[in-house]
């Protein structure tokens, strides 16, 4: 029985949005057409595939036998196609999307962006915002090329490597601080930005604070770094922050020095994900090698910050 594979593509989009709208933006295809393809799919199968339940489109028992399969094949077909294409760096007009965060951004663009001057002069780089809720789909479904993230716990077909070694300081006014060491004690009796997107709970600092005893006094949340580094510079608020940005914010703001954190917490790791069905993808390839060697004498070590 000949059928269409292109029915395939659209049905692992539908699978991996759960709407055929989202399905449609992604292949770039009108919703009639999605809803085309999906009839004859399901003309063929002699089955549903999806069952409208509110905004989402839920796949049946024999959509979720089916799903595995058809993105492995997909995948398979994917490779194939990638390893006929060569991948040549000083001609190569592409454009690679990585999903990572503003505080990220700030630590890794700028010395990539300089290597790719060189060495892939019209390359692109897209710097997208990072929803973890979506990001394996977004890397299956080739959407995004890269996450740089945390460690997380990802399905077998995402693969990692880390990227950047980091730890944990702390900004202060040096016109308040005046001691050159931070003690425990100071470090307690302060009032702390607490950094986060979320609009209420912990932050990342305070998890591992809170793994060693420690409860800080939080005096301001607000979602950006950069706005928590302003107010650190003209007050005696105190920001907790990966070593790396803190040195990009200090060369930016006079008031404002860093600081050792006065007792030991779990350095801040980074590392580079990607999807299985792109592992051999020539161009994937090279960036991963540009970020994770090239680069890496800067970023891998905390020696080299």
């Amino acid at each position: 029985m000949k059928i269409d594979l292109n029915l395939f593509t659209v049905f692992e989009a539908i699978y991996t949005e759960g709407s055929l709208t989202k399905a449609a933006e992604r292949l770039n295809l009108t919703q009639p057409a999605i809803s085309h393809a999906l009839s004859r799919l399901r003309d063929r199968i002699d089955d549903p595939l999806f069952i409208r339940n509110g905004h989402k489109m839920q796949p049946t028992a024999a959509a979720q036998n089916l799903f595995p399969e058809v993105q492995q094949a997909l995948g398979q077909l994917n490779q194939a196609m990638q390893k006929a294409h060569k991948f040549e760096p000083a001609t190569a007009d592409k454009t690679f999307k990585i999903a990572m965060g503003d505080l990220i951004e700030a630590t890794l663009l700028a010395p990539l962006v300089t290597k790719l001057a060189n060495s892939a002069p019209h390359l692109k780089i897209a710097s997208v915002v990072l929803d973890r809720r979506e990001a394996e789909a977004k890397l299956a479904s080739g959407e995004l090329d890269f996450v740089v993230d945390i460690l997380k716990p990802s399905k077998d077909n995402i693969h990692q490597a880390k990227l950047i070694e980091d730890e944990l300081v702390v900004l202060v006014n040096k016109n308040h601080y005046l001691k050159p060491d931070l003690s425990k004690q100071d470090y307690m009796e302060a009032t702390h930005i607490l950094v986060s997107s979320r609009p209420s709970g912990p932050s990342l600092v305070d998890y591992a604070m809170s793994s060693l005893g420690y409860n800080r006094d939080i005096g301001l949340r607000c979602q950006h770094y950069f706005s928590a580094c302003q107010v650190a510079n003209e007050s005696n608020f105190m920001l907790t922050i990966p070593k790396r940005y803190a040195m990009v914010l200090c060369s930016k703001f006079s008031n404002i020095e860093l600081r050792p954190m006065p007792f030991s917490t779990a350095d801040i790791d980074l590392y580079l994900y990607w999807h299985h069905n792109h592992d051999e993808n020539p161009g994937n390839q090279w960036l991963r090698s540009i970020l994770r060697t090239e680069m890496g004498e800067k970023l891998l070590t905390k020696e080299g910050i």
